[in-house]
């Protein structure tokens, strides 16, 4: 898909809006249009990657900055010790629907394992 037809591209230049949350030089994070916890944050890097078949050793630092962005983001929100899970999915089988990686923050609520 090119970056002029994916949605969190379009949102990562301010043509659809979200409610941004957390936004540094490598990333940009909002809230969930469809949340499946309290607090349902989805971290997206400011680069069109689609998936994370697509990362290369260049991407290294963009990645962790999302794992960084979204530990900020979960201490903030005061789930810091109460526990949060971060997740990214990969391919259809793995429920990706957008096609630019993101990584899922959830937190506020029991989150059992195995997730479904």
């Amino acid at each position: 898909m090119p970056e002029s037809d994916c949605l969190f591209c379009k949102i990562r230049e301010g043509a659809i809006p979200a409610k941004i949350v957390y936004q540094d030089e490598h990333c940009l994070a909002f809230e969930d249009i469809n949340p499946q916890a309290p607090t349902h944050v989805l971290f997206i890097p400011r680069k069109h990657i689609p998936t994370v078949n697509d990362l290369t050793e260049e991407d290294r630092a963009l990645v962790g900055s999302l794992y960084l962005g979204a530990a900020k983001v979960a201490r903030e929100r005061g789930h810091g010790d109460s526990g949060y899970r971060v997740v990214m999915n990969t391919q259809r089988d793995a429920g990706q629907t957008v096609f630019h990686i993101h990584l899922h923050l959830l937190a506020g609520r029991p989150l059992h394992w195995p997730p479904g």
